[in-house]
């Protein structure tokens, strides 16, 4: 009976949303770019905190003071990664770790700040895949790619933690294909890098994120 307890709890869900870079590309913050009546950033962290039973964790690093400064939040956890520059690895090494020493999670979620259609309904149906399935890692479907939102269950820590350099989940997605479960995403491959997607984005162009992806 202890054991079919155990086995019936809810996972608990840690989000980690990977903010630190210094957008090269676009030569200015992505993280604060407006849509809508909100921020690239904002956006994100607003769903995150729609979901119920998790803990947010939001990873700066590039532009740390600036964007501190647009931000007044009391649930999200914010961490600024000294060593961003060495690659989303660090991020996720620093988010992670944190989470392991403070809330033991069963499960994490991983964000990036730049996808604008990311959703709450998203977020739900990678968590709720997860537990029907048994799958250790449930992927964003989109063009021919997988990759974030990305959702990996506690076995998968020390993989990510093991992480270097300029490497991301991405590639635990592909080293682990056989236990990938996956929920489609059709607007994930809409993703802000330089001032030309930003524009796009505005101009609700869909066809050149379909284009530059292929």
């Amino acid at each position: 009976m202890i054991n079919q307890i155990a086995n019936s709890r809810t996972p608990k869900t840690a989000v980690l949303i990977l903010a630190a870079g210094n957008s090269s590309r676009l030569g200015k913050p992505k993280q604060l770019l407006g849509i809508g009546n909100t921020s690239l950033l904002l956006h994100t962290i607003e769903e995150t905190l729609k979901l119920s039973c998790s803990v947010c964790v939001l990873v700066l690093g590039a532009y740390q003071e600036r964007i501190r400064t647009q931000l007044h939040l009391s649930d999200v956890t914010i961490l600024d990664n000294a060593t961003w520059e060495t690659g989303m690895a660090s991020s996720i090494h620093l988010g992670l770790t944190w989470l392991i020493k403070n809330h033991d999670p069963d499960q994490v979620l991983v964000l990036l700040c730049d996808q604008p259609f990311i959703n709450r309904t998203l977020m739900e149906q990678l968590i709720t895949l997860k537990n029907s399935t048994k799958k250790g890692v449930i992927a964003a479907a989109y063009g021919d790619t997988l990759g974030v939102p990305v959702l990996f269950d506690k076995k998968y820590f020390p993989a990510l933690l093991a992480l270097k350099g300029q490497e991301g989940a991405k590639k635990l997605v592909k080293r682990f294909a056989e236990d990938v479960g996956t929920i489609s995403f059709p607007k994930g491959n809409i993703d802000i890098d330089t001032e030309a997607d930003y524009e796009a984005y505005l101009k609700e162009d869909w066809s050149y994120f379909d284009e530059k992806k292929a």
